[in-house]
């Protein structure tokens, strides 16, 4: 496949397992081999179709109404880079969170590496901290000031 086929690839995985709950995309686009870095939390590794279907439905069960928007995608040779953000409600508990109701909105980068027309390789960094913060299950210490970080 080339470049723009693994583009259109990563945009149709984020609509049809993100905003359509197709869980059998999953499972026709992830090799069953595949390795998946950073989705689950710092350092968390996904090992395959059946491992990333549960992070999702965990993932789902907090947030069923999220929604992941494309705002950039682009590759170069076996690798696309997808800048994304999303919206979603916390209406259950599927984090250990009982649902607050809020609405959160975050961003993310995900890098993949695309052979034979199926994801082999994944690393995702998104702002997992501002999730918990907008869901009340972190608060940032009020020590912190924007001129001690600067």
């Amino acid at each position: 496949m080339g470049t723009q086929e693994n583009i259109q690839l990563m945009k149709r995985w984020f609509q049809e397992v993100w905003n359509e709950d197709k869980k059998q995309t999953i499972h026709e686009l992830l090799s069953p081999d595949a390795v998946a870095t950073g989705q689950a939390g710092s350092g968390a590794v996904i090992h395959g179709p059946a491992e990333f279907a549960a992070f999702a439905e965990n993932i789902r069960s907090a947030f069923p109404d999220i929604t992941v928007t494309v705002q950039d995608a682009f590759g170069a040779d076996d690798k696309v880079v997808v800048r994304w953000s999303a919206r979603m409600t916390h209406r259950g508990d599927g984090l250990g969170v009982p649902a607050t109701n809020k609405e959160v909105r975050l961003s993310g980068i995900s890098i993949v590496r695309i052979a034979n027309g199926r994801i082999i390789e994944g690393w995702d960094n998104w702002d997992q901290l501002a999730m918990l913060e907008q869901i009340g299950a972190y608060k940032r210490p009020d020590t912190i000031t924007l001129a001690e970080s600067a």
